[in-house]
C-alpha cells in the first residue's frame, strides 16, 4: 500500500484489496487456543488428527482474527476508518489446518454517507479467505464507517 491515506471517497463499489498471505504456524494455533478456545482439536496435534477437522486446527475465532489482521495491514491502517457497527455474516466454510497459507481479497460491495452522523460514510465489504489449495476457508461481510476526506457539507456549499 501506498502512502495515501484511504478516505470514504476511496471505497467505491467493486473496488478490491488483497488481504495477506499469511502463513499459520502449529504454534500459533496453540497460543491462540490456549487462551481463547481451548477445545483439544485446537491445542493438541492427535486429537486434531482424530477429530472431524484432521488435524491441528485453528479456532474460528483465530482464523476471524488472522482476517481482522489482515485488513488491517491491507487497508485499515492506512485509512480514516471510525470502526464497525458489527458483523453481518461470518462463515468458516472449512478447517485452517497448521501449515495452511491464507490469502484472498476485500471486495467494497456498497458505500453511502450517512445522515446521521455528517462527515462519515459506512462502506460493506465482502471478505473471502483461501487456503493454498484455493479452498473458501473465511467468508465474512460487515460495515466500516469511515470520515470523509471532503464532508458533506463543504462539497455541497452547506454550512455546518
Amino acid at each position: 500500500m501506498s502512502d495515501q491515506i484511504l478516505a470514504y471517497e476511496d471505497f467505491q463499489p467493486g473496488r478490491r484489496f488483497p488481504l495477506g498471505p499469511t502463513a499459520v504456524s502449529a504454534e500459533e494455533i496453540v497460543e491462540f487456543a490456549r487462551e481463547f478456545d481451548p477445545q483439544p482439536m485446537h491445542t493438541d496435534e492427535a486429537a486434531g488428527r482424530a477429530s472431524i477437522l484432521g488435524g491441528l486446527a485453528a479456532s474460528g475465532w483465530h482464523t476471524s482474527a488472522m482476517l481482522m489482521r489482515m485488513m488491517i495491514d491491507s487497508y485499515l491502517l492506512h485509512s480514516l476508518s471510525e470502526g464497525s457497527p458489527g458483523i453481518d455474516i461470518m462463515e468458516w466454510r472449512r478447517p485452517v489446518i497448521a501449515g495452511d497459507t491464507l490469502a484472498g481479497h476485500s471486495t467494497v460491495l456498497e458505500a453511502r454517507a450517512l445522515r446521521s452522523r455528517p462527515g462519515i460514510g459506512i462502506v460493506k465489504f465482502r471478505h473471502e479467505l483461501e487456503n493454498q489449495r484455493g479452498e473458501l476457508v473465511c467468508l465474512s461481510e460487515n460495515a466500516i464507517m469511515f470520515r470523509m476526506a471532503v464532508p458533506a457539507q463543504a462539497r455541497t456549499g452547506a454550512s455546518a
